[in-house]
């Protein structure tokens, strides 16, 4: 057989053989370092054995996969010493994932002490250097296997896997685990790893089934990898919005409130309503947006028309029983049907089309109490919804433009080049979740895909995210995390004016159904929140923030002149405070560095005098004294052009 390697040469052989031997064949350092085979462009394990020609590339810990190879073996060790010290605990699954790995099992919450007592355990096994082994059972064998182990977890995932399948498990030292691979050749293969934290988790990701506790970990084949990337995670933590937008006061979560209901405290409040205001301007003002302001509920029948009451109840809080009340509400999930009958209660001709509704809405969505999550999951949150009700020959064009408002959008909170876009798909396998007719999909479908070619944007396609009645473009983004995040939507809709009767005139005083596009130019105001503080870290560009400028008398002596200065700044739109409090001009300067403010102005007699005011500002430091209204001038600029201005180095600054 004929084995053609990464660099285009070949090796010849006369017997079958496995990864591991060819690896050992080219040369034993890169044996030692392999860690799984790519054989046709399928990862497969070091163990696989190769009986005819092909493509072959070694991978190592410098691959993706060869990391992940190492990861998902690491989360074998973990099992491994948990079965040892706590044994009792039933195991269920252990993946690798983008950062690292985790393992799930039934037992009581993890400790951290738990967790380095586990780390010392994994560390033995390590050290053990236990082979290993790859074995096969048939499907009834595998069961009868794992129910004298007591593992019924494993037992269930098994039962779900068809009649006659060969199941594969690894035995490394006498514990064994369901497992298709790839493994490492030996648990000494691992070189670096770290227990990060634990949480529960629900089995198979289903809020009705058992609770298990997830131990999260990573591994790399280094420890200076190891070392760096756990400092990248001491900077993540102070930047989970979760974190710094408690210390910063910019909201709050009260139990007796409720899960993703979280409190907007005033400088919080204060952000929203200038990404509020500017949405609604921009929109209104420069692309074309009229306003309307809808109902937060509505009866189930209008769910019923546009077929959320069948595709979609579980996710809505209904208010009443259909069974034993004459009337049954629920809060709106979304604002499309309302709008609809905005545009029915008055005749259209194609002159009037298009016609782009806005909206600031308030929705509800009941989301399972496990995936709530600061302000980036919630059950009430705010989004600048908007529906364009277009004619067929102006869907392109339009949609174009939503695609285009979303970039501005992106771009002027300097967020552009954090996002992916996805074209997401109905599945054809999946009948029932969606309503229309599979011709319609597909030609919907090529013309999103047509629009993102022309406009030169790379995109990803998710099978089965469509919504029910119509693909999207879903513009996403990773939390700090690396968990990714729906952020702006828009979608293409031919099918649901049918369904609420919706319809123009055209010339030739004929009834002609429009198409809908459904879109936010945003987003949900939380989650964009939620974003910022993670990007900047809570250092906002000028004009988001809640207090742009803080003055800083020196004394009590300039209280006066610092009124006067915070009077002219508010009437020129600034957002001021003073300082004025009998604390010492450093620490006065020390807490508005410590709330991360853009600028403080320090005045004292010589500024009084003068009319100047000394400036410090986040971004350069100590920029010296500036005549008042220079100072007012270059800051309005900076808030009307929406300026995100750079930070020197620390050691540039003055």
């Amino acid at each position: 057989m004929k084995i053609t390697l990464k660099d285009g040469s070949s090796k010849d052989y006369d017997r079958a053989m496995s990864v591991y031997e060819i690896a050992m064949d080219i040369s034993e350092g890169l044996a030692r370092a392999a860690c799984a085979g790519e054989v046709d462009g399928e990862v497969v394990d070091l163990r696989t054995v190769i009986d005819s020609d092909c493509g072959l590339n070694i991978l190592t810990a410098n691959d993706e996969e060869g990391l992940r190879t190492i990861r998902h073996t690491c989360s074998h060790v973990l099992a491994q010493a948990v079965k040892r010290l706590f044994p009792d605990a039933k195991v269920t699954i252990g993946p690798s994932i983008d950062e690292g790995f985790y393992y799930d099992f039934d037992h009581a919450p993890f400790s951290r002490e738990d967790l380095d007592n586990l780390e010392k355990e994994m560390k033995k096994i390590i050290k053990e250097g236990h082979k290993l082994e790859r074995f096969t059972l048939s499907r009834e064998e595998a069961i009868r296997f794992m129910e004298e182990k007591e593992e019924p977890y494993k037992v269930e995932l098994i039962r779900d896997l068809p009649e006659g399948s060969e199941i594969s498990f690894y035995d490394q030292g006498g514990f064994v685990d369901l497992c298709a691979g790839p493994h490492l050749m030996s648990t000494k293969g691992i070189k670096a790893f770290k227990l990060i934290s634990s949480s529960m988790a629900y089995w198979r990701g289903d809020s009705d089934k058992a609770q298990l506790q997830r131990i999260y970990g990573t591994a790399f084949n280094k420890k200076e990898e190891l070392a760096a990337y756990l400092e990248h995670l001491e900077d993540i933590k102070k930047r989970d919005h979760n974190k710094l937008g408690r210390e910063m006061e910019l909201f709050t979560t009260v139990d007796v409130i409720g899960q993703g209901l979280p409190l907007l405290m005033p400088k919080g409040a204060k952000m929203i309503q200038k990404m509020q205001r500017w949405i609604e301007d921009l929109e209104d003002k420069e692309w074309g947006y009229i306003r309307t302001k809808t109902p937060l509920m509505a009866k189930s029948d209008l769910y019923k028309i546009s077929g959320h009451w069948d595709h979609y109840t579980d996710g809505m809080f209904v208010l009443g029983d259909e069974k034993t009340d004459k009337e049954v509400f629920a809060l709106r999930p979304m604002t499309c049907p309302f709008q609809y009958y905005v545009y029915k209660a008055t005749q259209h001709s194609y002159r009037d089309l298009p016609l782009r509704y806005g909206e600031t809405s308030t929705l509800f969505r009941n989301e399972d109490s496990g995936e709530m999550h600061g302000l980036t999951r919630v059950r009430q949150f705010t989004i600048s919804e908007g529906h364009l009700i277009v004619r067929p020959d102006q869907m392109v064009e339009e949609f174009k433009n939503c695609i285009a408002l979303a970039s501005h959008c992106l771009k002027t909170l300097g967020v552009e080049e954090d996002v992916t876009y996805h074209l997401s798909r109905w599945d054809p396998n999946n009948r029932k979740k969606y309503i229309g007719e599979p011709e319609v999909w597909e030609e919907t479908e090529q013309h999103m895909r047509d629009i993102m070619n022309e406009l030169g944007i790379p995109y990803v396609e998710d099978i089965g995210e469509a919504a029910f009645y119509g693909p999207k473009i879903d513009i996403n983004a990773k939390n700090v995390y690396g968990k990714e995040d729906t952020m702006i939507t828009i979608q293409w809709d031919a099918l649901l004016a049918e369904q609420f009767d919706m319809y123009y005139i055209d010339p030739n005083g004929e009834k002609v159904r429009p198409y809908i596009i459904h879109r936010t130019s945003m987003g949900c105001y939380e989650r964009t929140l939620a974003w910022l503080i993670e990007k900047y870290a809570g250092k906002f560009p000028t004009w988001l923030c809640s207090e742009q400028v803080r003055i800083l008398p020196i004394s009590e002596k300039f209280a006066d002149y610092a009124k006067k200065v915070r009077k002219e700044l508010a009437a020129n739109g600034v957002d001021v405070t003073v300082d004025g409090r009998s604390e010492k001009i450093g620490y006065k300067i020390r807490d508005a560095r410590m709330n991360k403010l853009p600028y403080m102005l320090i005045v004292g007699a010589n500024e009084e005098e003068q009319g100047l005011v000394s400036v410090r500002s986040r971004f350069a430091g100590d920029e010296g004294q500036k005549p008042l209204a220079e100072f007012i001038e270059q800051i309005c600029k900076e808030i009307r052009t929406k300026e995100i201005r750079k930070e020197l180095p620390e050691e540039e600054k003055k």
